[in-house]
């Protein structure tokens, strides 16, 4: 067993420690997509299946029986087949899957509807995906009821359905060395692509080049492509938070919020750059980027084993009031402004979310009612921004039309954090000298 294939079966073997006796848990690779008429989306796997097994191919299932004399894990997936493969490319197979894989047990995805209920024969709980796939939940509910009708000779049957979220889910919360490294690399192409369109970015361009320039950094160093559809706003666009459209062109004097992030090995980097489409910031534009930098840094340093996930919120928050309030873009004092939230009117969203193999990455921010702590290992966007709206007529013109956000991916560590995204420019000195040169 390679050491890539090591590392599944040990999340595997994790997840069964916590399943137990009695259990089975099916997790089904993602279906392929129909973008229209005969041409499919291009297939990228199910983020819980491939964190457990490390396969891309479409038409698989993966079974974790733990304590089955005759193999823990078993994997149905579509068998070699040259005329498909002259096609559509080539095929891992049955046999070639458990030496590669590291699984006990390989067979044809043909065979399910066979051996899955077999598989479920004396097991009384199945953990699944529930509600994720609607054709998914109908195939299981059949396989449980032959399970039980050959149950009826004696022996237990599967009695209940539970998510198998909360536990899978809360493994990829915590990132093993393996994943750092991917996220590092992931970062790191990223970072290069933002330097990238900084150095190419000049008034008259389209936002959609500068998508263009970053694409070609993506794939160019290995990464599947873009991690989310990537964000190129100029001039009010940048107000828009998840405004995608990228066609609109460039003006003297605008500021271009990217945002955007490669994905490595399927997981995923998430990085916001604003900048002058000159080269140089206005007064106001400066203004505000200082504020949200200010933000951007104390946000960071709340970052740290031990401290709840929302401590880097109170502090983006806090500093982004103050510096409104010095602008008289706010009113009152600090404690009032926090309390009624009217900031709200600029900053709008939350400073950040778990990242992994999904750019929102799955975790819990909460243990019941109290906000989770940070621990080693997580992975987190800071992302505070302010965007005043083209048609926000409480503020002086000369502000309107602004918006500015500043995104890292933070690892917390043992001491406190580090951050993966270094290296594209951040401050405002720093962001003119580089354009300049």
């Amino acid at each position: 067993m390679n050491t890539q294939s090591a590392e599944y079966h040990q999340r595997r073997a994790a997840l069964m420690a916590q399943l137990g006796p009695g259990a089975i848990a099916l997790l089904a690779a993602a279906p392929e997509r129909v973008r229209s008429r005969d041409v499919n989306h291009p297939h990228r796997q199910d983020s819980d299946f491939y964190y457990l097994s490390g396969f891309t191919e479409a038409k698989a299932l993966l079974v974790l029986i733990p304590g089955r004399e005759e193999g823990e894990t078993v994997l149905f997936c579509q068998p070699k087949d040259p005329q498909k493969e002259l096609w559509e490319g080539v095929l891992l197979g049955p046999e070639a899957a458990v030496e590669t894989l590291g699984v006990d047990q390989a067979l044809p995805i043909e065979e399910i509807d066979k051996v899955v209920p077999e598989l479920m024969a004396g097991r009384e709980r199945i953990h699944y995906r529930i509600g994720a796939e609607a054709d998914f939940d109908g195939q299981v509910l059949g396989w449980a009821r032959s399970a039980r009708e050959k149950a009826r000779l004696g022996g237990p049957a599967p009695a209940q359905f539970l998510l198998l979220d909360e536990l899978l889910h809360e493994m990829r919360l915590i990132k093993s060395d393996a994943e750092i490294r991917l996220m590092e690399e992931a970062a790191r192409i990223s970072v290069e692509g933002h330097c990238r369109i900084m150095r190419y970015c000049r008034p008259g361009v389209r936002e959609y080049e500068l998508e263009a320039e970053l694409l070609h950094t993506f794939l160019r160093h290995g990464g599947r492509g873009a991690a989310y559809g990537s964000i190129v706003g100029a001039g009010a666009n940048a107000c828009v938070l998840h405004y995608v459209s990228n066609r609109a062109r460039i003006a003297d004097g605008d500021l271009v919020l990217v945002d955007a992030g490669c994905e490595y090995g399927h997981y995923a980097a998430d990085i916001t750059r604003t900048f002058p489409a000159n080269g140089r910031f206005s007064v106001e534009q400066r203004e505000i980027y200082e504020i949200v930098l200010r933000a951007h840094a104390d946000a960071i340093e709340a970052v740290r084993p031990g401290a709840p996930w929302d401590a880097p919120q109170r502090a983006s928050v806090r500093a982004i009031v103050e510096g409104l309030l010095d602008l008289g873009l706010l009113s009152g004092s600090l404690e009032e402004a926090i309390e009624a939230e009217s900031y709200k009117d600029f900053y709008m969203h939350r400073v950040g979310h778990w990242l992994g193999i999904d750019v929102h990455d799955v975790g819990s921010y909460k243990d019941g009612e109290n906000w989770r702590e940070f621990a080693p290992g997580m992975v987190t966007t800071i992302e505070p921004g302010i965007y005043i709206a083209p048609g926000n007529d409480k503020v002086d013109a000369r502000w309107r039309g602004i918006g500015v956000r500043i995104e890292d991916d933070v690892l917390v560590t043992e001491s406190g954090n580090r951050v993966l995204s270094e290296g594209a420019p951040r401050g405002a000195d720093e962001i003119e000298a580089f354009m300049a040169a």
